[in-house]
C-alpha cells in the first residue's frame, strides 16, 4: 500500500503544479496535443524520457517498449501498435523529429545476448519481440569475438538503435517526410552508469557524447 500512497501523493503534487500553480498549460492542452518530437524509448523503470529530458506534458509523444525497438514494416507480423503510433505521430501530429533512445544495462538486450529459450513449452513473447534486434546480436558476435560480455551487451544496445533507425527509414510515410525535409531521425544512448547522453554520428559511425558525465570515473 505504501507504493499506492506514493502514487496518490505524486498525483496531488502534479495537480498542484499543473492545475493550481500553472493552470495555463493544461488549458492549452485541452483541445489537442502538438508535440514536436516522437521519442521511442524503453519501458525500463529507470529510463523515464520525460524525466530524463526535463519535459512538461505535451512536449513529447512517447512510445515505450522492451529495448526501445521499431519493428520492420511487415504486413504478416500481426497487430503493430508501435508502427501505428509512429504513423500517428508523423501523419497526424506532424512531429519534426524522431528520437530512438536506448540505454545501458538494458534487460531486453541482456535477454537477447544470453539467447535463452523457455523450457516449459509456453510462448516466449520476449524472445519473439527481441528477434527484431537479432541482426545486432549477430553483428556484435562476429565483430567482437574477444570482448567481454559487458562490452558485447553495450555494443548490442547501441547496434539495436541503428536497427530501429533503419526500420524507421523503411516506413514509406517516414521516408517521405525525411526526404521532404520536415522530419529528422536521431539515435540517442543514455549511459545510466556514467550519467551521460550520447548520440549516433553517421559521419563517425559511432555514438559520441552530447552531454558528458559530471564526474570522471576515476575522480
Amino acid at each position: 500500500m505504501r507504493d499506492i500512497e506514493r502514487f496518490v501523493d505524486g498525483f496531488q503534487r502534479f495537480q498542484q503544479q499543473y492545475y493550481e500553480s500553472a493552470p495555463a498549460l493544461y488549458r492549452n492542452l485541452r483541445d489537442g496535443q502538438h508535440p514536436s518530437t516522437l521519442l521511442i524509448g524503453c519501458c525500463d523503470s529507470r529510463v523515464d524520457p520525460a524525466m530524463l529530458l526535463g519535459c512538461d506534458p505535451g512536449d513529447i509523444f512517447a512510445v515505450r517498449n522492451v529495448a526501445n525497438l521499431v519493428p520492420p514494416a511487415r504486413a504478416d507480423r500481426g497487430l503493430q501498435g508501435v508502427l501505428a503510433a509512429i504513423q500517428f505521430a508523423v501523419e497526424q501530429l506532424q512531429v519534426s523529429r524522431i528520437i530512438v533512445l536506448g540505454h545501458a544495462h538494458c534487460g531486453g538486450i541482456r535477454a537477447l545476448m544470453e539467447h535463452r529459450t523457455r523450457s516449459d513449452g509456453e510462448t516466449d513473447y520476449l524472445e519473439r519481440w527481441m528477434d527484431i534486434a537479432e541482426p545486432a546480436r549477430q553483428r556484435v558476435l562476429s565483430q567482437m569475438p574477444d570482448a567481454t560480455d559487458a562490452e558485447r551487451r553495450r555494443a548490442c544496445e547501441q547496434a539495436s538503435i541503428l536497427i530501429s533507425l533503419r526500420n524507421l527509414d523503411e516506413l514509406p510515410f517516414v521516408r517521405r517526410a525525411v526526404q521532404a525535409g520536415s522530419l529528422t531521425l536521431h539515435g540517442w544512448y543514455f549511459d545510466l552508469v556514467a550519467g551521460a547522453l550520447l548520440a549516433y554520428s553517421p559521419r563517425a559511425d559511432a555514438f559520441l557524447p552530447i552531454v558528458c558525465p559530471l564526474f570522471s570515473e576515476h575522480a
